[in-house]
C-alpha cells in the first residue's frame, strides 16, 4: 500500500484562496442601470435630503409659522383648526354618523379600517405584476384613499369659517391689573365663561376690549340685556359691585 493511497482532499470554492481588496464591481457594462451602493448611491441620497433639508429651514426662517393668542380655558367656544394634513379627519368628525355618539366609529373604527387595509394589502394582492390594469386589488386601495383624502380635505376647506377662525385666534395685546376688583368681580361672575378669562370673547360673549361704553351703558346692559347673547339679569351681585364690574370694563383698551 503506498503512502498516501485513498486518501482524498475537498475543497470549498466559497472560501477564497487569498484575500483580496473590498474594491466594488464593475457596472460600465450596465449604464444607467445599476451603481455601487457605496459611496455612489448613498452618497447621492444623501445629497438629495441635504437640499430638501436646507430648503425647509430657509422656508422656516423666511416664513414664521402663524401663532394664535394664548390659549385660554375658558373660552369654550374656540374651535381648533388641525394642520391641513389632518384636515380630512377633521371634516370626517363632523358627519352624523361619526360624531356625537358615534364618535367611536369616526375615531378609531374608519381610521382603523383605512390603516389595516394598507397593512394588509401585500397580503391580499401577492402578484407580480408592475402595472395597475393587473393588480386591481392594490389599485383599488390605492384609489380609494385617494379619494377619500382628498374630497374630505377639499370639503373641510369650503365649508370652513376662515373669517371667524382669524377672528377668534387673533392675538389681542390688553393689560390689565388682575387685582383690581372689577377683575375680581368678573371672575366670580358668569361672565368668564361667555367673555373669556381675558376679556377677549369667548363662547358666545364679545370681547370686552376697548368697547367704547361709559359706565352707565354696561351696567344698563348688564341689566336689561343684549341680543343675541346677553341675557337680561346675567349679573346677580349688588349694584356696587355692578358699578365697579362696569367701571373695570370701560377703561379697558387695546394697545
Amino acid at each position: 500500500m503506498h503512502r498516501g493511497k485513498g486518501m482524498k482532499f475537498v475543497g470549498d470554492s466559497r472560501v477564497p484562496a487569498e484575500r483580496k481588496p473590498n474594491i466594488p464591481k464593475d457596472y460600465s457594462e450596465f449604464p444607467g442601470k445599476t451603481e455601487a451602493f457605496w459611496p455612489n448611491f448613498l452618497l447621492k441620497e444623501w445629497m438629495v435630503g441635504a437640499v430638501f433639508l436646507i430648503g425647509y429651514l430657509v422656508l422656516t426662517i423666511v416664513h414664521e409659522s402663524p401663532l394664535e393668542k394664548k390659549a385660554d380655558p375658558t373660552d369654550a367656544g374656540y374651535i381648533p383648526l388641525p394642520d391641513w394634513y389632518f384636515l380630512f379627519l377633521y371634516q370626517l368628525l363632523k358627519y352624523k354618523y361619526a360624531a356625537g355618539d358615534y364618535v367611536l366609529i369616526g375615531t378609531v373604527i374608519i381610521p382603523g379600517l383605512a390603516f389595516g387595509a394598507l397593512m394588509l394589502a401585500p397580503f391580499l394582492d401577492t402578484g407580480l405584476e408592475r402595472r395597475p390594469s393587473k393588480r386591481p386589488i392594490a389599485t383599488g386601495l390605492m384609489l380609494l384613499g385617494l379619494i377619500s383624502v382628498t374630497y374630505l380635505t377639499w370639503e373641510s376647506v369650503v365649508t370652513h369659517d376662515w373669517e371667524k377662525a382669524k377672528t377668534q385666534g387673533k392675538i389681542v395685546d390688553v393689560s390689565f391689573d388682575q387685582n383690581d376688583p372689577g377683575y375680581q368681580i368678573y371672575q366670580q361672575q358668569s361672565c368668564v365663561g361667555c367673555h373669556g378669562n381675558t376679556l377677549t370673547g369667548g363662547a358666545s360673549g364679545p370681547s370686552l376690549i376697548g368697547t367704547g361704553l361709559k359706565p352707565e351703558e354696561i351696567m344698563k346692559i348688564a341689566k336689561e340685556g343684549k341680543p343675541p347673547g346677553m341675557p337680561p339679569n346675567a349679573f346677580k351681585g349688588s349694584d356696587e359691585e355692578l358699578k365697579q364690574l362696569a367701571e373695570f370694563i370701560s377703561k379697558l383698551e387695546q394697545k
